[in-house]
């Protein structure tokens, strides 16, 4: 394996020796020339998938360029991200990931690429907390009080629903039962999108899922919102209660998402994608959408992302040592 890794980077150096020469003639403003493939790492109607849709679209309108979302769901996110890994660094493949994959490392000994390792970060793209939601019908309770009064009178009675094993969903419910000392049976799916058509249908009873994902089934009714795991409510859902006021003050989790390029491409095309990105997450339209999606605009790039995710590999360790969470 290690040897199969080495060979891989030795290829990957040659080919961004390879395709440097081409970058280093071009202006960065002639980028892209083609359709750009944007790797998201889970099905469509997923967290990631809600954030990826809107900024890339309006990147589009703005450059007049092409941009592709290439949904490559499974294994918690880790399958699509071993993808974008291998991917040619030729500046046309990039990947959207997020917090799950500071995750992984913690709960999959084998991954086939290294987050901080593989790939070169471009900037973060949203962070939301957070948010406990129910079906209605199934979950006979309103608020956060009443859900945990339920859950200790029937231990082992509710399920809840994650994007897969080791995701963020599937570690923010192993924290909640640590910290509250109750149980819930985990019941991991191939990403939030079918979990969470599955819990308006009623076959799982909760999700602790990414605010982005849930906003508009909140909104419509479908699912009813407890608490966000955060210490403020949330813009755009100010009706939503924090964990603070639903007695759980400890319980404070967050969703974020980024984008990275694989290892070797051209530093001319991170850069251009970086503009892109900064003037996309800085208009109107997408401040608007971010509230929308219980979500403010960030202002995390380059190094200093990386080193964001590098904090957040360490810290979520902490949590799956501390929760004993493992595979299901």
């Amino acid at each position: 394996m290690k040897n199969a890794r080495t060979a891989r980077r030795a290829c990957l150096a040659a080919a961004a020796l390879a395709l440097a020469a081409p970058w280093q003639a071009a202006t960065a403003q002639a980028w892209p020339t083609k359709p750009v493939n944007i790797i998201v790492p889970f099905p469509a109607g997923g967290g990631t998938d809600a954030f990826a849709r809107p900024l890339f679209a309006a990147m589009a309108k703005a450059s007049g360029k092409q941009f592709i979302i290439d949904n490559k769901g499974g294994a918690g996110g880790t399958l699509g991200a071993g993808l974008a890994a291998r991917a040619a660094p030729d500046g046309y493949t990039f990947f959207m990931g997020a917090v799950h994959h500071a995750i992984a490392p913690s709960m999959y000994p084998k991954l086939d690429y290294n987050i901080e390792n593989d790939f070169i970060p471009v900037g973060l793209v949203s962070s939301v907390p957070q948010v406990i939601v129910v079906n209605p019908q199934r979950v006979p309770t309103t608020d956060l009080k009443g859900l945990l009064e339920f859950l200790r009178k029937n231990p082992a009675k509710l399920n809840y629903g994650s994007a897969g094993n080791g995701t963020s969903h599937h570690l923010a419910g192993e924290l909640f039962k640590l910290q509250t000392k109750t149980f819930i049976t985990h019941i991991p799916y191939r990403g939030a999108g079918p979990a969470l058509q599955d819990l308006i249908a009623g076959q799982v009873d909760l999700m602790f899922d990414g605010l982005g994902s849930s906003a508009a089934h909140i909104k419509n009714g479908r699912i009813k919102a407890l608490a966000v795991a955060s210490p403020t409510r949330a813009p755009g859902f100010p009706d939503v209660p924090t964990s603070t006021e639903g007695g759980v003050p400890t319980y404070q989790v967050a969703t974020w998402y980024g984008l990275w390029a694989p290892k070797g491409t051209p530093q001319a095309a991170v850069d251009a994608m970086t503009a892109e990105l900064k003037k996309a997450l800085g208009s109107d339209e997408l401040k608007t959408a971010w509230a929308g999606l219980g979500a403010n605009p960030p202002n995390l790039w380059g190094p200093d992302f990386g080193r964001f995710v590098g904090s957040e590999i360490k810290r979520w360790a902490d949590v799956v040592k501390g929760s004993g969470a493992k595979l299901d």
